[in-house]
């Protein structure tokens, strides 16, 4: 056996089943799947995952079109002045009833009132806010034009991406948005999740 070979077969060895089947349970693809995301990620977990996510392999690829009917209505108050109520859907009732759901919702009113979000998606944004700020990039832009369409949409996204709750960054892992940290919960549960509606209050504020 080549020296390569020997080193492939170590680091196969080296990368434990519990983990193998960890990372199949979390994002619902084989076990063949699993260890060879594993072998390439040299055993991080993290990293493997990662991968899958980007490579579009994960369970919450393939469920977020599917209908949630259920949920649970939850709310984050801080020191009585500042607060959140939001609605999160799954599919079961089953899984709206678990702890582990729970705590999500609870952490996206942590997240809503901390944030401050003003529109739970990108496509809940106004069209006629979208065009004022479309237009306001045309009428500055000076780069190529067989690209202005695509840096003006990023622009856009950009712009309006501390107002749209699922484009934000998680705040309890900056390294996720909360579209990231949703998509980890489907995964998770095996079921879609979406965010429908939220309200922020603070104290003396009105909107």
């Amino acid at each position: 056996m080549s020296e390569e070979l020997k080193a492939k077969a170590n680091e196969v060895k080296a990368i434990s089943i519990e983990l193998i089947k960890k990372l199949k349970e979390l994002s619902g693809v084989g076990l063949t799947d699993a260890k060879q995301a594993l072998v390439e990620a040299k055993g991080d977990f993290d990293k493997a995952l990662e991968a899958m996510r980007k490579k579009g392999m994960t369970k919450a690829e393939k469920r977020g079109d599917r209908e949630t009917r259920e949920g649970i209505i939850e709310s984050y108050v801080h020191d009585g002045r500042l607060g959140a109520i939001v609605e999160v859907n799954c599919e079961t009732s089953f899984v709206a009833k678990t702890d582990e759901f729970k705590e999500l919702a609870h952490k996206i009113a942590m997240q809503v009132a901390s944030m401050d979000p003003k529109y739970v998606t990108f496509e809940d944004v106004p069209a006629s806010e979208l065009k004022a700020k479309k237009k306001e990039f045309e009428d500055k832009f000076k780069g190529p034009e067989n690209m202005k369409d695509q840096i003006i949409e990023g622009q856009l996204k950009k712009a309006f991406s501390d107002k749209v709750l699922m484009e934000q960054p998680y705040i309890l892992d900056d390294s996720l948005t909360v579209a990231g940290f949703i998509k980890e919960a489907i995964a998770k549960t095996g079921e879609n999740i979406t965010i429908r509606q939220f309200k922020r209050l603070e104290l003396g504020v009105t909107d």
